[in-house]
This record gives structure tokens, sequence and C-alpha cells, in this order.
């Protein structure tokens, strides 16, 4: 595998085909527990996790699979891992769990994970799989948090609140009072709130595509006409 599959592969999964902002896959979890930039660090990691392990396994065993039964093998491998994180998380932050608990099961049939195992990780070894799952996964994640963040600050006025349900007790010295004395905003963590926020930051990303392929462009005529 050389560096340039790796740098596609990175750019495929935080910008170019990332999950949220390009393919606008797994929209109930990002949209419903994006509320707080913390509620969405525990499904980002737990949808991370899953893409890798899932990833991983399939590339393991995608010669052993015959086409017909690939796609309930692939929600078996999935629902597997799912189960083992759903535990973890029971065992080690039970009251994280009990807020998003719900999400955590549904990452099951989280269109995310079926299309990278049916798109990509059968189709690569192990290496290439555990990297696609590795970038999808942190490029959803970090859509995940950016929108928890953009919706925390102006819902309730603070970031990271309740970080102890992730950091345990040195969370409770990480809240950040953004604005003091605020009454809060109370669309922005209702779910049109949601779907405005995400709305923005595509529309974010697709002025900086634009800029970009304008800018590529402009010294594509330069050179040619030098």
């Amino acid at each position: 595998m050389t560096m340039s599959n790796i740098q596609q592969i990175l750019q495929d999964g935080l910008w170019k085909n990332n999950p949220a902002l390009v393919q606008i896959l797994g929209m109930c979890p990002l949209l419903a527990v994006s509320n707080s930039m913390i509620n969405a660090l525990g499904l980002g990691l737990a949808t991370l996790l899953t893409l890798v392990a899932t990833n991983v396994s399939i590339s393991l065993i995608r010669n052993f699979v015959t086409p017909e039964i690939r796609i309930p093998v692939y929600v078996l491998v999935i629902a597997a891992v799912v189960t083992a994180i759903e535990l973890i998380m029971k065992a080690y932050f039970f009251e994280l769990y009990q807020i998003i608990g719900l999400f955590i099961a549904l990452i099951t049939t989280n269109c995310i994970i079926i299309a990278r195992a049916e798109a990509f990780a059968s189709k690569h070894h192990a290496g290439k799989a555990f990297l696609d799952g590795l970038f999808m996964g942190l490029g959803f994640t970090l859509v995940l948090l950016a929108l928890g963040a953009l919706r925390e600050i102006l819902g309730s006025g603070t970031l990271l609140q309740n970080a102890q349900l992730v950091f345990g007790e040195a969370g409770k010295q990480m809240t950040i009072t953004v604005f003091e004395n605020y009454r809060g905003f109370l669309l922005a963590i209702l779910p049109p709130g949601a779907f405005l926020g995400l709305g923005f930051f595509i529309a974010i990303k697709n002025v900086i595509d634009k800029k970009r392929a304008a800018r590529v462009t402009v010294l594509s005529t330069a050179n040619e006409a030098a």
C-alpha cells in the first residue's frame, strides 16, 4: 500500500467522501444525538470503533462469503461488534449509555457501516479496510463534534457540559461557559436546529470546494498560457 493510497483514503474519509457531508448517511443518530458535544463524542467514538472492527472483520472473511449471503453475514458481524461496544459502554460509561444507548444499538443498521462493508471492505485487504474504517469514522465523528459544539453553544451557551460522563471526575472541570447568564436558544437543541446546523456545514464545504475548483482552473489556464 503506497503513501498515495493512504492519502486518498484519508481525503475521502475526512473531506471528499465524508459520510455526513457528502454521502449524507447516518442522519438519524447524527441529528438526534448532536444536541451536545459530549453526546456527539460518545456516539462518534462508538461509530468509529464499529467501522474499524467491522471493516477489518469483513475484509478478512470476504473470500469465504458467497455473494448470495454476504449482506446477512455483514449484518451479523456488525451486530456482534455493536453488542460488544454496547456492553463496554454499560460497564464503563453507564450514565452516558442511558442517554445515547438507543442510538448505539441502531448502529447495527447504520447505512454508513453497511455501505463501507459492501463498497470497500469486501473488496480490499485488511490494511486498507482498517484505514477506510478509521478515516470514515473519524470524518463522521468530527462532523458530529462540530454540530454538537454549534448546537450546545447556541442552545445552552456552554461547551463540554457533562464531560464527566466520558472523562470521569476530571471532566467536571472541563465545562466552558461561552455566554454568561445566557437564557438559551431552544431551536438549536431541537431537531430543526440539527437540520439547520448540518445544512450550514454542508454549505460551507460546498463553498470551499467551489473556490478550490475555481483556483485550480485559474492555475491550469495560467500554466497553459505560459
